[in-house]
């Protein structure tokens, strides 16, 4: 897992772009996995500035989708995907794909999101962010280390950080279709983002608490190609954060691969 500490949001965004334009160029991106939230907003108005045709033709899948929204309701991550990543970045509507959550047959459905993404030949670079109680996607606490797309209920605290997009948590649904930790772990590379104080405590369990379901975000340490792109408030608890400076400020030349 590599560990890059930066100033502010805007460093963030500027990195993730980099790294995403770097593998379009190396014709090694075709399917990107994207997140919704704020911590990726930087990334996409990044891109968005530094537009290819490149990033117009590739294919998307998204984390997550809440269960029993509106068709169209403006919270609903169709909705959010549709406005911050598909607009902004020119993609083809049909190669964006979000998890169906008004689906007659939810398990159908995600049974169907699974093949789908394996059809596309897999994510070559899925985007996080990370939950104030480690979850990725919508993988609460206990979540299996080994699951896959599927329905999910959100906890009290999970409803009460979202209502900021909702008049009130009331609003918040209580269910969700999300991809499974075991199908984040099949992307080739993971990219995550968090920024401020909020997520210190989440970004610590995860790099250096152990494996487990309580932070579901800490499987990543089980993932060849992980980096947590972290702002200087998300890394303060970090025991080691000097250390992760130190490697960042001193790479050792002429070796690529995993982190």
């Amino acid at each position: 897992m590599r560990i890059v500490i930066l100033e502010n949001a805007a460093d963030l965004g500027g990195y993730a772009s980099d790294r995403i334009l770097k593998r379009l160029a190396a014709g090694t991106l075709r399917t990107l996995g994207v997140a919704t939230g704020s911590s990726p907003l930087s990334l996409y108005k990044e891109l968005e500035r530094r537009w290819t045709p490149a990033l117009g033709a590739l294919n998307a899948f998204a984390l997550d989708e809440y269960v029993g929204l509106p068709p169209g309701h403006p919270e609903s991550y169709a909705s959010v995907i549709r406005r911050e990543v598909t607009d902004r970045l020119r993609l083809d509507p049909a190669k964006v794909h979000v998890p169906q959550g008004n689906a007659p047959d939810l398990a159908a459905a995600c049974a169907e999101f699974e093949a789908a993404i394996a059809a596309a030949g897999g994510i070559d670079l899925q985007i996080l962010g990370i939950g104030r109680n480690g979850h990725i996607g919508f993988n609460e606490p206990t979540s299996s280390l080994a699951s896959r797309t599927r329905v999910k209920t959100l906890m009290s605290a999970t409803r009460v950080d979202n209502s900021r997009f909702f008049t009130d948590e009331h609003q918040v649904p209580r269910h969700c279709v999300t991809q499974g930790l075991g199908t984040i772990l099949e992307a080739r590379e993971v990219l995550l983002m968090a920024q401020g104080a909020a997520k210190a405590e989440a970004i610590a369990r995860a790099v250096e608490g152990p494996v487990s379901s309580m932070c579901p975000a800490s499987v990543l340490q089980l993932h060849p190609r992980a980096t947590l792109v972290i702002d200087e408030e998300a890394a303060q608890q970090l025991t080691l954060r000097e250390y992760y400076r130190y490697v960042q400020e001193n790479p050792v030349e002429g070796v690529t691969g995993a982190p």
